[in-house]
């Protein structure tokens, strides 16, 4: 085991720019990269690409990734941990596989899998209720499409003993795509951690995670300081954030030299707290961390030192995130120019509500917002009199039909056309008028954890 671990931020997000990854292993003297595919409702993508491909489900950007990313990762002993695989972990490893062997590249690729709990949550013998409304999965289990449990770092952990240059997962709790590595690499307690300092020391590692699993985010991107985010250095070059943590946890989060961002106390206290509920109970599979006394110490020159992360058993409950058919959206939108734009507005969202209502159209709601106006904050953004809106250059309104019915979602864009000759004067034009989408709700509840086990599959590697 070693002293030490520095440790790279990956993707934030499906989708997300992995050159500045490139630049974390060339320049940033990482051991391991950790990235993260998938956010909250990436599932519910992944589930429309499978049922188009049974094939797909996973986050095919993991391919033109590591095809960019693996020979400088080969040439300096980088490996590399990610929950790409999402819904089809096995597909996604063997997709990597066969692209990189093209090339005659051959890293040894581990598979996590065992998360996909959706058999279970089908099963007419069980509850599992809502986690927000408290309400029985009974109401929407015959229409349950997916359903996974986030798993801890163990099987990450297992992976990398085993030999992996490459880590593919499905869902995994983001932040156990940081601790996995911690734990491999400086020997830590995880499975058999029982003392305070066992926790605290995978409590550091966890926030350590939490840092970094959003990637520029925590290096400057995304940084909401009125009259300060200005200051930011060079965003077109950013640099994601590394960690180079020490054994009994003590943690530098820097980034790598001649890179664009910003590190420093206000960067890392934003991500800190970015999407935690209690921030004396974040509730991870394998820690409950106590961030209350926390020390975030701005050393200067992109580093600040983290201490003092306090950590707890875990709970005997894994999270799980259930999707389900959920109907059909149809979203349009539609713009009016001076004079009068918010009259002509108003008059068209009341034609259209009357031709929903006459032609007996089932939705459950008709959404209305209006971009530029409200619809960044809603109603926190009060609309001004009526009088200033009707002097505006131009009004557009969003419309968003949701409906039980894929034939009243088809039909929605057909009440519009008419009204760009026959209804309220000077339109801007409509968009989106063949626009229909298939809804999938999300069910988040929690599951025994002696439901749920986790296999590692290596797979070979070709002669």
């Amino acid at each position: 085991m070693t002293t030490s671990i520095r440790i790279g931020s990956g993707l934030g997000f499906y989708g997300d720019n992995w050159e500045p990854v490139a630049a974390s292993i060339e320049r940033g003297d990482v051991q391991y990269i950790a990235s993260d595919h998938l956010a909250e409702l990436t599932l519910a993508i992944l589930q429309k690409d499978r049922q188009r491909d049974p094939t797909l489900g996973y986050a095919r950007d993991v391919i033109p990734m590591l095809m960019r990313l693996w020979p400088l990762m080969h040439a300096r002993g980088v490996k590399f941990v990610c929950n790409a695989g999402g819904l089809n972990p096995m597909g996604a490893a063997q997709a990597v596989q066969a692209a990189l062997a093209n090339k005659g590249w051959h890293p040894r690729i581990a598979v996590v899998s065992g998360d996909d709990v959706l058999a279970l949550l089908q099963g007419e013998q069980t509850r599992f209720d809502h986690m927000m409304n408290g309400s029985g999965v009974d109401s929407v289990r015959e229409r349950l499409v997916f359903g996974n449990a986030y798993l801890g770092a163990q099987p990450i952990v297992d992976a990398l003993a085993q030999g992996a240059d490459i880590v593919i997962t499905g869902r995994v709790a983001d932040a156990a795509l940081f601790l996995g590595p911690l734990v491999h690499g400086l020997g830590w307690k995880l499975a058999d951690a029982q003392t305070p300092e066992d926790f605290n020391r995978l409590a550091q590692g966890l926030t350590v995670g939490h840092l970094l699993e959003c990637s520029g985010q925590g290096s400057g991107g995304n940084f909401g300081d009125q009259g300060h985010w200005q200051s930011i250095p060079d965003l077109a070059h950013i640099g994601y954030p590394i960690a180079e943590v020490h054994a009994d946890g003590t943690a530098i989060i820097t980034k790598a030299p001649d890179t664009g961002g910003l590190v420093n106390f206000d960067t890392v206290r934003q991500q800190l707290l970015y999407e935690v509920h209690n921030p004396h109970a974040y509730f991870s599979p394998d820690v409950v961390l106590d961030m209350g006394q926390i020390q975030l110490q701005d050393e200067g020159h992109n580093r600040v030192r983290l201490t003092g992360a306090q950590g707890s058993p875990p709970t005997p409950q894994l999270k799980v995130v259930a999707g389900f058919k959920d109907g059909f959206k149809a979203d349009i939108s539609w713009g009016f120019s001076w004079p009068d734009a918010w009259d002509k507005v108003q008059a068209a969202e009341r034609i259209v509500r009357e031709q929903l209502r006459e032609r007996k159209i089932p939705f459950d709601e008709l959404f209305v917002e209006y971009p530029g106006l409200n619809s960044a904050h809603g109603a926190l953004a009060p609309l001004p009199p009526a009088a200033e809106l009707n002097e505006r250059h131009e009004i557009w309104v969003r419309m968003v039909l949701r409906t039980p019915s894929k034939a009243a979602a088809d039909g929605f864009g057909r009440l519009f056309p008419w009204m760009a000759l026959s209804g309220p004067a000077y339109t801007c034009g409509f968009q989106g008028l063949n626009n229909t989408s298939e809804l999938l709700g999300i069910w988040p509840t929690l599951i025994p954890r002696e439901h749920v086990t986790a296999q590692v599959h290596m797979l070979e590697v070709p002669a």
